[in-house]
C-alpha cells in the first residue's frame, strides 16, 4: 500500500507542453512563422499553417495527456528538440508545395513531437525503478520552464535489508510531505491507501 500511495502522490499533476522551454524554440519558430507564406501553391494553406505554428505550444500542452508530472530532463528535451527542428528544417528546404501538403506535414511533425515528449517523460520515470528507494532527478518544469526535480520510488533493491530501508525512507518522505501530515507518523502495518487518499483530499 505504501508503494501505491507513493504513486498517488507523484502522479497528481497537469500535463503541459515542453518544447517551448528549449533555448532555441523562439528563434526557430519565429523563422518558421515568418517563412510560411513561401511554402504553398494554395493561399489557404498559409493561414492554416500559421495558426498551427503559433499555437504549437498551447496545443502541445493539450495533447500530452500524461498522468505523471510533465517534467523532462534537459538531455531528453535537447534530443526531442533536435529531432523536431531537423524535421522542420527539412520541410522548409523544399520549394512551393501542392495544396494541403504543407499543413499536413506540420501536423505530422506536431504529432511526432507529442509522442517523443510523452516517451521521454515516461522513460525517465521508468529509469527511476532501476534505483532502490526514494530517488530524485533534475528536470525542467514544462509549466513554467524553470529548473525542477522529480521525486520517485525505485524498486531495484538487491536485498531484504535494502528493501526495508527503502520502504522506511518512503514512510519518512510521506511524513514530511505537507499533503499527508494528517496521517500522524504512519507505520507500514497500519497505512492504507483509503486513509491516505482521504488525508490527501482533506489537504
Amino acid at each position: 500500500m505504501a508503494l501505491l500511495l507513493c504513486l498517488v502522490v507523484m502522479t497528481v499533476a497537469l500535463a503541459h507542453g515542453c518544447l517551448h522551454c528549449h533555448s532555441n524554440f523562439s528563434e526557430k519558430f519565429s523563422f518558421y512563422r515568418h517563412h510560411v507564406n513561401l511554402k504553398s501553391w494554395w493561399v489557404g494553406d498559409i493561414p492554416v499553417s500559421g495558426v498551427l505554428l503559433t499555437d504549437w505550444s498551447d496545443d502541445t500542452m493539450k495533447e500530452l495527456h500524461l498522468a505523471i508530472p510533465a517534467e523532462i530532463t534537459r538531455e531528453k528535451l535537447d534530443q526531442v528538440a533536435r529531432a523536431v527542428y531537423q524535421r522542420m528544417d527539412q520541410l522548409y528546404q523544399g520549394k512551393m508545395y501542392f495544396p494541403g501538403y504543407f499543413p499536413n506535414k506540420l501536423r505530422n511533425i506536431f504529432r511526432e513531437q507529442v509522442h517523443l515528449l510523452q516517451n521521454a517523460i515516461i522513460e525517465s520515470q521508468i529509469d527511476c525503478q532501476r534505483h532502490c528507494g526514494i530517488f530524485q532527478y533534475e528536470t525542467v518544469s514544462c509549466s513554467n520552464c524553470t529548473d525542477s526535480h522529480v521525486i520517485c520510488f525505485g524498486y531495484n533493491c538487491k536485498s531484504s535489508e535494502q528493501w526495508e530501508s527503502a520502504v522506511q525512507g518512503l514512510l519518512n518522505y510521506i511524513l514530511v510531505t505537507p499533503a499527508f501530515r494528517c496521517l500522524k507518523s504512519p507505520r507500514l502495518d497500519n497505512l492504507t491507501l483509503e486513509n491516505a487518499v482521504k488525508c490527501f483530499k482533506q489537504h
